[in-house]
């Protein structure tokens, strides 16, 4: 398969729309696949948006709405007809459409769901929130009676003619509907007709309730390889399902939320270019003001400690040697210790042996780094009584930066705070204060100053 080259065609689609050809764009646009039509709608003015998206076939502007970013498409369907946005929204997915409906006006929202030819699919999945099990679920799915045969279940699923994200397990219910069993269509197709479903169906499935975290839903797919995931209520009623797609787009947002969180800031809540000078000031300026008062602990150091470098003017020149070393090292082991948590690699209660382990690892990259310190005050002409501080000190920082990089994650999830805050410029800020006091507190001690 050879992938299209979007910007050539996206300048063929300006190129005509600038002809005022929406024929010939309209043509271009919808020979793509769907995520190659969103990326080269999304790229397009506001007008020709506008004028393009009633014009195309339905079930392609569908398609649209779906893979572009929310904003877009909650701020496309502000701008077009009423009527043109309810023939478009009969034709998204239930869960798609009710994460549109939840982002625009609510009073448009619910004049646009009224007017739908199935509101009862959507309504529901409007009450739970857009982050949770319910509102990434789909309602729109078959689910198999325990009694039923294999050959009406079959017979079932060809009367339903599912989307091909729709069919990768088929889920039982008694007559409560009550989830009780999967199968797959592998499954059903090897069966014999007459037997019954609840003969070959697999009591033990795992399922999850409404308001679970979408986060912990996309880690319990992954863990378990599931491609769909029955949600129920408390009473174990099956409400809906969630589709291994779905999962990828939460894993790539919550894979977002992190990276902005390593950097110290909050995250996003619109796409970067979307995003405004002034929201994106008010994400960074809490965190640059805490991180400013953080390192003002340098300074105070530096100050506690000005006796001594003046007593040693050379002193001062490896500061940014050994504090820059160790919030290297830390940040190694908060991004290692944190992924780890993400992934399940290990628990909180798995603290102490990361403690030992990065311990260990602080020990050998000390040493390592003692030496080459050692090496390098020598060779800037360092007397051998100066180099051996050098070297002590960075052995001392590197341990110290591994153990706290090692204890302020997991101490972070065990009082339910996001590890991530705590890494990138927290840990290098935090590095910099103590590893300055270690280094003096050394210095006094080889060189009795």
């Amino acid at each position: 398969m050879t992938y299209p080259n979007t910007q050539a065609i996206l300048s063929l689609v300006q190129d005509a729309l600038e002809k005022d050809d929406l024929k010939k764009a309209i043509q271009i646009l919808q020979t793509l696949k769907p995520a190659d039509q969103a990326d080269i709608f999304e790229d397009l003015d506001d007008e020709d948006q506008v004028s393009l998206l009633p014009n195309l076939k339905t079930q392609v502007s569908a398609d649209i709405l779906e893979n572009i970013e929310d904003e877009d498409a909650a701020r496309l369907v502000a701008k077009i007809p009423e009527e043109t946005a309810v023939r478009i929204i009969n034709e998204m997915e239930p869960d798609e459409a009710a994460d549109l409906l939840g982002d625009i006006h609510p009073k448009q929202a619910q004049s646009i769901l009224a007017q739908l030819d199935n509101p009862e699919e959507v309504r529901p999945l409007l009450i739970h929130p857009d982050e949770s099990a319910g509102g990434l679920m789909t309602s729109e799915f078959l689910a198999l009676r325990r009694r039923m045969t294999v050959r009406d279940a079959l017979q079932a699923v060809r009367s339903w003619q599912p989307d091909k994200d729709q069919i990768y397990y088929l889920f039982v219910v008694d007559a409560n509907l009550k989830l009780c069993g999967v199968v797959s269509p592998r499954q059903l197709i090897i069966a014999e007709p007459d037997t019954l479903i609840m003969d070959i169906m697999d009591p033990d499935v795992i399922s999850v309730k409404a308001g679970m975290d979408q986060e912990k839903v996309a880690e319990l797919m992954l863990r378990y390889d599931l491609l769909a995931l029955p949600v129920v209520d408390e009473n174990n009623v099956l409400l809906g399902i969630i589709t291994i797609d779905d999962v990828m787009d939460v894993v790539v947002e919550e894979a977002t939320e992190d990276i902005q969180k390593l950097g110290g800031a909050q995250p996003l809540d619109e796409p970067y270019l979307l995003t405004n000078a002034a929201s994106i000031f008010k994400k960074r300026i809490s965190w640059l003001l805490l991180l400013f008062v953080t390192e003002s602990l340098t300074g105070t150091v530096l100050r506690h400690f000005e006796g001594e470098l003046e007593a040693v003017v050379a002193l001062s020149f490896f500061i940014p040697l050994l504090i820059g070393t160790g919030g290297n090292a830390g940040s190694q082991t908060t991004s290692t210790i944190i992924r780890a948590l993400a992934v399940g690699d290990m628990e909180i209660g798995d603290a102490l042996k990361a403690i030992w382990h990065e311990t260990r690892v602080g020990l050998l990259l000390g040493t390592a780094m003692a030496g080459v310190a050692f090496i390098r005050a020598l060779t800037w002409g360092s007397p051998s009584t100066l180099s051996i501080t050098v070297a002590l000190a960075i052995f001392v920082i590197v341990v110290w930066a591994n153990l706290l990089g090692a204890v302020l994650p997991t101490l972070a999830s065990r009082f339910k705070i996001d590890p991530t805050v705590v890494s990138g410029p927290v840990m290098s800020t935090l590095v910099d204060a103590t590893g300055l006091f270690i280094y003096f507190t050394i210095a006094k001690a080889v060189l009795g100053i």
